[in-house]
């Protein structure tokens, strides 16, 4: 039996393309799967519903790779519980060379796969350690040159202190000391402690 998954980020996004794709390779409606959902995980229940349903020698057909997820680490547990666990094939539209199929005896099919599919988490794992690279560089060039990272700073009233002292004093409770100052309950209490206003 063939299966088809298609998986969007939020229920804004539009499924149509994935599912033209589906339906030119013969699936119908009732054999693909889709979520609308993050691909942080694997806990996405039309995906689960799919895994329950697939026997040995089905075939799962996405589109591209990361419909399946965005953590190749993942990705590549997963794709091992389908291939070698369920024993079912996978083909990725995208990539024709993500094609898990054997014909006969000949095991290149998955051979090749499962060498595309360490690449591609290789390739994908050092782009995270780039990124995470580069940020720390360039956090670190903005620190050298005084630049202020983070929220902007927090400009208190100018009355705040006189306020402030009011409150440390009993005279008004910090709800009306928060309101003139026009300032939030908590963020008053915050900078009252900070400031260690007596």
């Amino acid at each position: 039996m063939n299966y088809g998954y298609v998986r969007v980020s939020t229920i804004n996004q539009n499924i149509n393309r994935q599912i033209e794709e589906m339906y030119k390779l013969n699936l119908t409606d009732e054999t693909i799967f889709v979520d609308r959902l993050s691909g942080k995980d694997f806990e996405r229940p039309n995906y689960q519903l799919l895994k329950r349903k697939l026997k040995k020698d089905d075939l799962l057909i996405i589109k591209s790779i990361d419909r399946l997820g965005r953590n190749y680490n993942m990705i590549i547990e997963e794709w091992s519980d389908i291939t070698k666990s369920i024993e079912a094939n996978i083909f990725v539209i995208d990539m024709p060379l993500l094609d898990t199929r054997v014909e006969g005896k000949n095991l290149v099919g998955k051979f090749i796969s499962d060498i595309v599919l360490q690449i591609l988490s290789f390739v994908a794992e050092t782009e995270r350690d780039n990124i995470r690279q580069r940020q720390a560089e360039g956090i670190r060039i903005a620190r050298e040159k005084g630049v202020h990272l983070g929220r902007p700073k927090y400009i208190l009233p100018d009355n705040f202190e006189e306020i402030a002292k009011k409150f440390k004093r009993k005279e008004i409770t910090n709800v009306i000391a928060a309101k003139i100052l026009n300032m939030n309950r908590g963020t008053f209490l915050k900078y009252v402690k900070q400031y260690k206003i007596k």
